[in-house]
């Protein structure tokens, strides 16, 4: 089974570019993130002509999240349970065995402004929620653009960065309280020592110089560890013509009973 992720930065853009990856790779599942789409705009019939399956989470112009499966997506959920959804950014469905959380966390824009305020809340009631859906769901697969490095080992330059957002200690230490839930950095564990970045910023010639963040993540509970494979960033698709500033990342899965 093969899981993957990737923040397209508008699907309408990008469109073509996310079906020639899916007829390239042929992932199980492959988590959306930021399409900017309102519902009634999604490309439905072009995923299905390609065999896909598509839970579906947005609005206009900003935030958006897909799941796109092969098999069909089973107790679905599109937005918080208790319906308090003002911002597209986390859908959820079973796909065969396995419980797959799609999410795009908040950028926060800086440590000093109130979207930075918002995004530690988010991160609070995405832990909570986490936390019932793992009594429900032991083999949980967490995706997505969670715009928070890690570790320094994530980020090109620690010391450009210093504690700014995406890096800054109460950023990390939220992403530490999801870890405590019994999740783990596939990625990581696959490779303690790999240093790998899945976004780059338009600016500066940042992907042609490799000076990136590593901040798309796939988290996976502790039943999962014994079936992990290898992982990996695509960073083909960084070099396309018009292209997400953010690099599609998969893992693969051994077969799940």
């Amino acid at each position: 089974m093969k899981i993957s992720a990737w923040n397209v930065n508008s699907l309408k853009v990008r469109l073509p570019q996310v079906l020639d990856w899916l007829a390239a790779q042929q992932p199980d599942v492959l988590c959306l993130q930021e399409t900017k789409l309102t519902d009634a705009q999604f490309p439905v019939e072009a995923l299905r002509a390609l065999g896909y399956h598509a839970l579906f989470h947005g609005q206009p112009s900003y935030n958006g999240v897909a799941i796109l499966s092969r098999a069909t997506p089973v107790d679905p959920l599109c937005g918080w349970p208790d319906g308090d959804d003002s911002q597209a950014r986390l859908c959820a469905a079973s796909v065969g065995p396995l419980r797959v959380v799609n999410v795009y966390v908040p950028n926060g824009q800086s440590v000093a402004s109130d979207k930075y305020a918002y995004k530690l809340a988010w991160l609070a009631r995405l832990r909570a929620f986490l936390a019932d859906e793992l009594l429900r769901h032991p083999r949980l697969a967490l995706l997505g653009d969670f715009n928070i490095a890690p570790t320094d080992m994530d980020v090109y330059d620690p010391g450009a960065w210093g504690e700014e957002v995406l890096c800054s200690p109460a950023e990390r230490a939220a992403l530490a309280g999801i870890h405590e839930l019994g999740f783990h950095d596939s990625f990581r564990h696959l490779y303690p020592e790999a240093r790998a970045w899945s976004w780059w910023d338009y600016r500066a010639a940042m992907f042609r110089r490799d000076l990136g963040l590593r901040i798309d993540l796939i988290l996976v509970s502790s039943a999962l560890l014994p079936v992990l494979g290898a992982a990996g960033i695509d960073r083909e698709a960084r070099r396309a013509e018009r292209p997400s500033d953010h690099a599609p990342i998969w893992l693969d899965l051994g077969d799940l009973p």
